[in-house]
């Protein structure tokens, strides 16, 4: 055995030669799990911490490098999981302290880094710093931002301005026990802490390194850009596109979002992680922004520290009815065109807060939306099921669990809903999709998951995870994690993006996208440096091209919605397969090695 390990090392030696000053995160597969819908290890119908660590082998055969899992600290569960009663504790929903170090140790075992989902914005109502505050207790009495109600000529109180929730309402309620009003961004249960007050900021920081203590490898930032307000609370400016003063879109939010202090708290983190690192092991630390703001606020939290702001575009800015000249500009250009010269890119298609891939999208789409996400450069993001194609799943407003939902009205809940994006994981045919050995679950399975789940797609001869392994297999080569990137429209129909080693001219890598519901001929004359004639290396499962197909860059058919993945000669074609096969082969010697 241990010779067949030195073969599988000279083997890997012999692939392409990455570049040893990229840092680990920087060319890593993220894969975000949400908890309660991964795996159900005790039959409650809700996913756990033991859920989760028993499948940590699908990451690993998926070729992801770290996942991240929304949160999973005590919490009543207003908001799942968002609104935090304990931030050093685990939800016994989920499991335990000793459930959350066996999944790092194993999590460690298996080559893969574990990102925790920090909310430092707001803490739960019945967080013990709110009951302390709420009795003005010290050091706690200004934990929380509190004011004043402004009183009206007929001695009425109402809130101090005209802020609005994200979730709708005014971001203001009224306490008796304070004679006050506290700030809520989001739910009226989420009051948002005080960073003005130096006791809060030494308290995130005491949790950022009691988790760090217990092995995780950095932090996804919940809701960033609202961390400081604008301390004299003025009115927020109307935006007048609606008359309800309870509706988020009422105000232009100058006040209430991408604070200058904001920036310099990260820096603040930034500083803090960089210091754990090196007293302990030198390895990065990183922070993830979750932020919802513009261009230019978003790409300033590389300045202050963060390794990357999450880059939402292929979210916000575009969905299936876009052209792929919107696609290119708003999806690609517009972040390529402004990351700093010293940052690095990443890219994001589904989380849980948005209707899937194969919704927003559509189903054909799954494989060239994921060659677009796994090739562009830099860090991919995958959310849990977008690797097979996982569907939203219609819910009734009787059975909707989503607070962002429940909001709303029975006529209106749909639009805001984030329920069917967030069903179980679809692990296989058996009850509840493999996810559960309970027939309840806390949101229902898909009704499509007896034909689309994991184990089927991995039987089949062609499946959407099979193309997802071979992209992730594509990325561990230096063409992906160091070439340069060519992004060009060839119709009103077909993008297609290069990679291509400046030092290698025979690297090249196209990836064609067709996002017309019919057949389309192209040339690919655009990319000067291709050669004449190209070999299909992946295709999506519907195309009628398929690996290993040769093609002319003169003329090429591409099918509806379909996308490909086109290499400069068989011979690298054949590094991918070799490089998938020795990978394959030391992972499983390492695994025997262990057992």
């Amino acid at each position: 055995m241990r010779g067949v390990l030195a073969f599988a090392l000279l083997a890997l030696t012999g692939l392409s030669s990455v570049n040893a000053d990229l840092d680990w995160w920087q060319t890593m597969s993220v894969y975000q799990i949400y908890p309660r819908s991964w795996k159900d290890s005790d039959g409650d119908g809700i996913g756990d911490l033991p859920g989760i660590e028993s499948k940590l082998q699908h990451l690993v055969d998926s070729g992801i490098d770290a996942f991240w899992t929304s949160p999973i600290y005590e919490s009543p569960m207003a908001d799942f999981g968002y609104d935090i009663a304990n931030y050093t504790n685990i939800d016994s929903i989920f499991g335990t302290l000793e459930d959350f170090d066996d999944l790092v140790a194993t999590a460690k075992s298996l080559g893969l880094k574990v990102i925790m989902d920090l909310v430092p914005n707001h803490s739960s109502d019945e967080h013990q710093w709110f009951t302390n505050s709420l009795a003005s207790i010290d050091p706690y009495t200004d934990y929380y931002i509190w004011k004043n109600g402004t009183e009206l000529e007929n001695g009425t109180i109402v809130p101090p301005n005209n802020w609005v929730s994200v979730f709708g309402g005014y971001a203001w309620s009224w306490r008796s026990e304070r004679q006050a009003y506290y700030l809520h961004q989001f739910a009226e249960e989420q009051p948002d802490l005080n960073y003005r007050n130096e006791y809060v900021v030494q308290e995130m920081k005491d949790i950022i390194e009691f988790w760090l203590d217990r092995g995780v490898d950095g932090f996804r930032v919940d809701a960033i850009p609202y961390l400081y307000e604008d301390e004299s609370f003025p009115d927020e400016p109307l935006s007048g596109t609606t008359d309800s003063p309870t509706n988020y879109s009422y105000t232009l939010h100058y006040y209430t979002q991408d604070q200058a202090e904001t920036y310099e708290m990260v820096a603040q983190w930034r500083q803090l992680l960089d210091d754990y690192s090196f007293k302990t092991d030198n390895i990065t630390r990183v922070l993830m922004m979750e932020a919802y703001t513009n261009t230019s606020q978003t790409m300033k939290f590389y300045d202050y520290g963060a390794n990357f702001p999450f880059n939402f575009g292929f979210i916000s800015n575009v969905d299936g009815s876009s052209t792929p000249t919107e696609i290119k500009e708003l999806a690609i250009d517009e972040w390529l065109d402004n990351v700093p010269d010293n940052g690095t890119s990443n890219w994001v298609i589904g989380n849980h807060d948005q209707s899937r891939v194969a919704s927003r999208y559509s189903p054909e789409q799954v494989d060239a939306m994921n060659m677009i996400n796994l090739l562009l450069p830099g860090v991919s993001v995958t959310y849990y099921g977008e690797e097979i194609g996982m569907e939203d799943q219609w819910i009734s407003w009787e059975n909707t669990q989503d607070p962002q939902g429940c909001g709303a009205d029975e006529d209106t809940y749909e639009d805001y809903t984030r329920d069917p994006n967030r069903t179980p994981m679809q692990w296989d045919a058996t009850t509840s999709a493999g996810f559960s050995t309970s027939n309840s679950t806390w949101l229902p399975v898909n009704s499509n998951y007896l034909t689309l789940n994991l184990a089927a797609q991995i039987d089949a001869d062609v499946s959407h995870y099979k193309v997802f392994q071979e992209l992730t297999t594509l990325r561990k080569e230096a063409v992906i994690q160091e070439g340069t990137v060519n992004v060009q429209l060839l119709n009103d129909n077909v993008m297609a993006f290069s990679r291509e080693l400046e030092s290698s001219s025979d690297s090249i890598m196209i990836v064609v996208t067709n996002f017309a519901n019919h057949t389309e001929m192209i040339s690919l004359e655009a990319f000067e440096n291709a050669p004449d004639t190209l070999v299909v290396s992946i295709a999506s499962i519907d195309s009628d091209l398929t690996a290993g197909t040769t093609v002319s860059k003169s003329s090429l058919e591409i099918s509806a919605l379909a996308g490909l993945v086109l290499r400069a000669s068989t011979a690298s074609g054949a590094s991918a397969v070799v490089s998938s096969g020795v990978i394959t082969l030391f992972m499983a010697v390492l695994a025997n090695l262990r057992y």
